[in-house]
């Protein structure tokens, strides 16, 4: 590891510590390690349909993909009651599966495990609505509904994948949420995003305008490398582990760490 990098780990690792209301915003490329391609690096989603190519493929079988240890990162930073609220962009479902807490998550672009229901807005998974795919499809809201289809068990309204696609509205209880932690936000850290899809990008732009210091992680530009106070252009899975063991060295925390793999 070069020395440059060693000092922004370092300086990272204090104003993490020192913050009192932090909040991480992860983009795509959190996710890279785990198996899943990003969507604007190099041989991104869009890079390479915007260049005339075919999608990239995945690095894993999708029965294969699981949290990495930056998920896992999260999940103890948020233990150690440093991480205070967690804005993801991605649908893969795996901030919920490394075990951070849902009611301090917001995915402002839906789940790809559950499903919502229109009327009440309230979550659920597939099997728990009794929804097969092989039936019903994947319930996204732009398809008919079908006769017969499963209907919200709370209020009977109807229920469809939570994933947001594209003319889509976003979840309103998420964006309005996200935007009342980045808000409060001292520490606004950014993770794996090229800060571009609007309004996302808005809760960095928030976070800034009130104060807010900006790390950014994340291979590639983001309209905001200008103003932030801190711009670290490395691996993600290179950077957050030291980045949480010196957090728990200098908050005197125990350094073994605790579910990651």
């Amino acid at each position: 590891m070069s020395d440059p990098l060693k000092r922004q780990i370092e300086q990272a690792a204090e104003w993490l510590a020192a913050s009192r209301h932090l909040v991480a915003f992860t983009g795509a490329g959190i996710s890279t390690d785990s198996g899943l391609p990003d969507f604007r690096g190099p041989d991104g989603v869009w890079t390479r349909r915007d260049a005339g190519l075919p999608p990239p493929k995945w690095g894993k079988p999708a029965s294969q993909i699981r949290p990495n240890v930056a998920h896992h990162t999260l999940v103890e930073l948020e233990r150690l009651g440093k991480l205070r609220f967690l804005i993801s962009q991605n649908v893969d479902n795996l901030h919920l599966e490394s075990g951070f807490p849902g009611d301090k998550l917001a995915e402002l672009h839906g789940n790809g495990q559950l499903m919502r229901c229109l009327a009440c807005d309230s979550r659920f998974s597939f099997s728990q609505v009794g929804w097969d795919r092989r039936v019903w499809g994947e319930g996204y809201r732009t398809q008919p509904p079908q006769k017969g289809q499963p209907r919200c068990p709370i209020c009977k309204g109807r229920i469809i994948s939570s994933v947001v696609n594209f003319g889509d509205p976003l979840p309103a209880r998420e964006i309005e949420r996200s935007l009342a932690e980045s808000e409060k936000s001292d520490v606004f850290f950014a993770i794996g995003s090229s800060l571009v899809v609007s309004p996302a990008n808005e809760m960095p732009r928030v976070a800034l305008e009130l104060g807010a210091r900006l790390i950014l992680l994340n291979r590639g530009e983001t309209p905001f490398d200008e103003r932030a106070h801190l711009r670290i252009d490395a691996g993600i899975g290179e950077v957050l582990p030291p980045v949480l063991e010196r957090v728990k060295e200098l908050l005197g925390a125990d350094s073994r760490p605790s579910g990651a793999s």
